[in-house]
């Protein structure tokens, strides 16, 4: 089964919300740069994914004109098979995405970037409902803090946690950077 690993929102674009923090930023960015370069090397297809939203102005940090809009300073520098942006959570909705992944005879996704149980988890189980087989690759998310409804903290730790509770054995495989690159090696060769 033919792998690709999926980027989603890795820009730099939320260094300009106010609820960034660089606290988790660095093992994060080892992970993503690990898991592009191991599929860099194995040959495996990547896509980049951006999303772009509105007010189209220079103050919003998800639209063009704010120069945002672009990867991650500290990401590995790659070669895209192919670069999409997106307007919804999904990277699959009305992005063409999904007609080029099925053109290209891709099984597996690989999944990563930001924000772990927004754009991924969304993804994620998007992919799968369509019947893509998804290896969803934690360690190379990354997501913020937030406030719960009723006022108390919700750390991004406990984010992440929920999100691969929720996904494993039912949306994906949830995976280390590690075994997602041992399986889509195993099965890039078939």
């Amino acid at each position: 089964m033919k792998s690709c690993l999926i980027v989603i929102d890795a820009q730099e674009s939320f260094r300009h919300r106010p609820y960034f923090t660089p606290r988790d930023l660095g093992a994060y960015v080892a992970a993503q740069n690990a898991l592009i370069e191991g599929c860099a090397a194995a040959g495996i297809p990547i896509v980049r994914i951006f999303h772009v939203d509105g007010p189209a102005e220079p103050g919003n940090p998800f639209a063009l004109e704010s120069g945002h809009v672009r990867a991650l300073t500290e990401l590995t520098p790659f070669e895209s098979a192919a670069t999409y942006t997106k307007h919804r959570h999904s990277a699959l909705v009305g992005t063409g995405l999904d007609v080029w992944l099925t053109q290209q005879g891709i099984g597996r996704l690989i999944i990563s970037g930001i924000r772990t149980e927004q754009c991924c988890e969304t993804t994620t189980r998007h992919a799968s409902d369509l019947g893509w087989t998804v290896d969803f690759v934690t360690e190379a998310t990354l997501t913020f803090d937030m406030t719960q409804p009723d006022g108390r903290p919700l750390p991004a730790a406990d984010i992440r946690t929920r999100t691969a509770t929720v996904l494993e054995g039912r949306f994906a495989k949830v995976c280390t950077v590690a075994q997602a690159l041992e399986r889509a090696g195993a099965t890039q060769a078939a």
